[in-house]
């Protein structure tokens, strides 16, 4: 083996001279990658890839969603052609392995943190010929321990220069079945959660300040577990971090204790999913929340009452939305003294009911490339507005 490249695709690139956020699946999987293998990690959204240069001897994983698809099939051909093994694994694999199958010698379902590390093997042994097509680990591992983060992948990304945000995760998993979410299916049901200590390891041995929770729905920890929450945000109070950002749910406004303690563990904002201003859609919600805005402008109080900030997430074009959502949620917006928004069209993503659905009901709009497949775009007929009204609509109050 000559060595390890890890690919994520371009999808925003650099805003300002840094990208967004740092590739936090890759650095983690370079992490299992033996000492005495070389592994690099290539981005292409903070710099150009020089695809040609991978050749015969070169293992060559690439990570990528539904949105990046497309451009990761065209890596992941070119790298082919050139004799290199192409592994292809994330989210759109793991909900269209037969589709991803057609352009990589193996593709990786589920958590590669197991399987990852039997590919390496596989191919230090034989070359593309020792590659399995298909890796499957399904089994949502405990988080102790799990691929922690080397001091090599951490001076090889360096964090501070190239990235904005960095990524962290403390819990994994989402037991909400919200019927357009790839959540639950790619990441399990059962919430897991990383040992409060090695959290802070990390933390300290990365040197960020600030950073961006990956976890899909950290606020529901707050019902869960929350002796596990004040053990947690305890211990990061004790850290001399400028702030952090998470994804939760209402409930969280339930909590004023735990909202108290996380305030002091330097917590500054939640990006709450509201979802929908309309009660209609409820039922599409997984029980999170139910298009009661007089609920919301509650919690919304409640956690300005912590000193935390909420930045309003709402998804628009569920089957009971009509045109007049967007003024409806617009005045909503206007009035519940929200921090910040943040919308997007409802998107139906391989593997959610939602799609199974409407292909049963024949409403994808045809001809739509997987790169539109990014909550900005319209892929699908409504049920009671247009296509075009939906995004008029959309464009309106963006």
């Amino acid at each position: 083996m000559r060595r390890i490249v890890l690919i994520q695709p371009r999808r925003d690139g650099r805003v300002f001279g840094k990208s967004p956020g740092s590739p936090y699946t890759l650095m983690r999987l370079a992490s299992l990658v033996p000492a005495e293998i070389p592994v690099e990690i290539w981005d292409e959204n903070i710099r150009d890839l020089d695809i040609s240069s991978l050749r015969e001897g070169d293992l060559v994983g690439i990570t990528s969603m539904t949105v990046t698809i497309e451009r990761a099939e065209q890596m992941a051909r070119q790298a082919m052609k050139q004799g290199a093994g192409v592994v292809v694994g994330g989210v759109h694999a793991t909900l269209m392995p037969e589709h991803t199958a057609t352009f990589a010698h193996s593709v990786m379902v589920g958590e590669g943190y197991f399987t990852w590390q039997r590919l390496i093997q596989d191919f230090a042994a034989e070359g593309v010929k020792g590659l399995q097509p298909l890796y499957e680990d399904l089994r949502w591992a405990d988080l102790e321990g799990l691929a922690t983060i080397t001091d090599r992948v951490i001076a090889m990304v360096d964090e501070s220069k190239n990235y904005w945000t960095p990524y962290l995760e403390i819990t994994r998993g989402c037991p909400r079945s919200c019927t357009f979410c790839t959540a639950i299916r790619v990441s399990g049901a059962v919430m897991r959660l990383r040992p409060v200590e090695q959290v802070v390891e990390e933390i300290e041995r990365r040197g960020i300040k600030r950073f961006f929770l990956t976890d899909d729905n950290f606020g529901l920890n707050f019902r869960l577990h929350p002796e596990y929450m004040e053990q947690l945000f305890k211990a990061l109070a004790r850290l001399p971090l400028h702030g952090w950002t998470c994804q939760a749910e209402l409930l969280v406004g339930d909590y004023p204790d735990l909202l108290k303690l996380a305030r002091q563990a330097h917590l500054d904002k939640f990006f709450i999913g509201f979802e929908s201003a309309n009660p209609n859609n409820r039922r599409e919600l997984g029980g999170k929340a139910k298009g009661n805005v007089e609920r919301y402008r509650e919690v919304i109080q409640r956690v300005h009452d912590a000193g935390i900030g909420v930045v309003g997430l709402f998804v628009f074009g569920f089957d009971g939305d009509t045109p007049q959502i967007f003024q409806s949620t617009y005045d909503f917006m206007r009035s519940s003294d929200l921090d910040s928004f943040s919308i997007t069209v409802l998107t139906p993503y391989v593997g959610t009911p939602q799609r199974a659905k409407w292909i049963e009901e024949n409403r994808l709009l045809p001809g739509v490339p997987w790169s539109l497949y990014d909550t900005n775009h319209v892929t699908y007929y409504p049920a009671q507005m247009t296509h075009q009204q939906l995004a008029q609509g959309y464009d309106w109050l963006s």
